[in-house]
């Protein structure tokens, strides 16, 4: 009597199950620089059509409860030393590294936030095909720390919307860095590279036998 309890018991404890499994996260992936490049689709780019407007930025962030916006949230979280938080979000005081310039930067109003793959190159990349809500996504994407990054204006404006065939890092010694995590923000959100940009990084790859790329598909 004791064993047909214990059976019942089991069979309803799997009857159940399924609808107490949540569905599992997108996997993570580490590979090596060169295999994450050759994993890039190689396609024609277009900017017919395209508009900064498009992409809804700055919104209220991954936490609205906050009153800060994504430019603020980015600047709070990649702060080395923490900036004193005021009225509206605005940060006083604090440190940032500005790596692609190898520069300290101790005001906030001398950084831009840059998206790792600019916005027309995500466009050019196949942006042009998602849907207002993806695009919002991705311009405010913080769920890698690569998306979007604090360095300083004048960098980031020098790197404008070019890819890396046309604009590296001034600091070399990132280049690897740089690269490893401009593949990984396009194969995050499955955008495809054109043949100048996929030459440029084959060949920083090929400089950066130990650089590894980690990424997580948005969707």
């Amino acid at each position: 009597m004791l064993t047909t309890v214990l059976r019942g018991l089991a069979a309803a404890s799997l009857a159940v199950l399924p609808l107490t499994v949540t569905t599992p996260a997108h996997a993570v992936e580490t590979l090596p620089l060169s295999e994450a490049v050759s994993l890039l689709p190689v396609d024609t780019e277009s900017r017919d059509g395209y508009d900064r407007d498009a992409f809804k930025h700055w919104n209220s962030g991954d936490d609205p409860a906050d009153g800060c916006h994504t430019r603020s949230e980015v600047l709070i979280s990649e702060a080395l030393e923490s900036p004193t938080i005021g009225p509206r979000c605005r940060p006083t005081g604090g440190t940032w590294w500005s790596y692609y310039d190898a520069t300290w930067v101790t005001s906030a109003s001398g950084l831009d936030i840059d998206h790792m793959v600019p916005l027309a190159e995500a466009w050019d990349s196949g942006a042009y095909a998602w849907s207002a809500q993806q695009r919002e996504e991705y311009a405010n994407d913080q769920g890698a720390a690569a998306s979007l990054v604090a360095v300083t204006a004048r960098s980031n404006r020098s790197k404008g919307d070019q890819d890396p065939s046309t604009w590296l890092p001034p600091t070399a010694d990132v280049h690897c860095r740089y690269v490893a995590e401009w593949v990984g923000t396009k194969l995050r959100w499955a955008l495809s590279a054109d043949e100048a940009e996929m030459a440029a990084l084959r060949e920083t790859a090929a400089g950066c036998p130990d650089q590894t790329v980690t990424y997580e598909p948005a969707a």
